[in-house]
């Protein structure tokens, strides 16, 4: 399992009943989450004195009990980076921690680059993984330049202040608001290559223009015309997935019979997950699947 276990500014205190409790910085959330699919609660005290809990609708999503006053939003670091977190719709905060350890992962191998390497990162959201691009870059001092690519313009308003917040204002990054396989046929007629991609596609999803995305049909021509726009050295392909039912084996085929089948290399697929302070389990978190040169 891809374990993100480098966290300081956000603990998982416990998991159970469909339901985790987390630190965030130093405000404590309660939130749903199915896969947290036993009984056993470790710290009971602390289940029942969250500074916010999210509570489900029958009728469908659901909204924020806040049992003290707590800011709009706050920050939390990870590293050189800083994220804004914000309570939202459905249950989320903008930022997936278990993230990190991708984050991490790459991070490595922009530094140890010794060129320069641009990174598309596709269903970008909030922008960790592209706050997380730029912080190796500058850190190594290797020429990085990331293009942004969402469609949500909101998320891609918050990536602006995530790369903001962690001191990387000045760095070359381009924010796109598109439909991903729309940016990717348009980047094939330009010419422009990549030496790394990040993907984080929804299970289902619309773009802008109404365009339908359902990952079973999707993800596997997406890469394909990705491959395409991949520079002729390239450093790696990240996938991620939510998607219940798709297992990391698929990511793994996915990768070979595209990226690895023209370029060899290394490919890693299994579960990423965080581990729960109180007890010592792992709550699993989805799917990644790696290629590296």
């Amino acid at each position: 399992m891809f374990l993100a276990d480098k966290w300081k500014d956000y603990t998982l205190i416990d998991a159970s009943d469909g339901e985790k409790l987390e630190y965030w910085g130093k405000y404590l959330l309660r939130r749903p989450d199915p896969l947290a699919a036993w009984a056993e609660k470790t710290e009971p005290i602390l289940w029942s004195k969250p500074d916010a809990v999210y509570h489900r609708s029958s009728s469908g999503g659901g909204k924020w009990q806040f049992n003290k006053k707590i800011p709009e939003r706050w920050q939390i670091h990870h590293g050189n980076m800083t994220f804004n977190i914000k309570p939202m719709g459905f249950k989320h905060t903008g930022l997936f921690p278990e993230q990190a350890v991708n984050w991490d992962w790459f991070s490595r191998l922009i530094k140890s680059a010794a060129r320069p390497v641009r990174v598309l990162n596709l269903f970008a959201y909030t922008g960790g993984a592209t706050v997380a691009a730029l912080a190796a870059g500058s850190a190594a001092n290797v020429d990085t330049e990331v293009v942004h690519v969402d469609a949500s313009k909101g998320m891609v308003t918050w990536a602006k202040e995530n790369v903001v917040s962690s001191g990387l204002g000045d760095a070359k990054v381009r924010y796109i608001v598109d439909d991903v396989k729309k940016f990717v046929m348009r980047e094939q007629r330009r010419g422009r290559q990549y030496e790394a991609i990040i993907m984080d596609p929804p299970s289902y999803g619309r773009g802008p223009g109404g365009e339908v995305w359902k990952i079973e049909d999707e993800l596997y021509p997406l890469v394909c015309e990705c491959m395409k726009i991949l520079s002729d050295k390239p450093l790696f392909f990240l996938i991620n997935s939510y998607t219940t039912g798709l297992s990391a084996q698929v990511l793994d085929n996915i990768l070979r019979l595209t990226v690895g089948k023209k370029f060899g290399g290394n490919i890693e697929a299994d579960e990423i997950g965080l581990p729960i302070k109180s007890s010592g389990l792992i709550l699993p978190c989805g799917i990644s699947g790696r290629w590296f040169a």
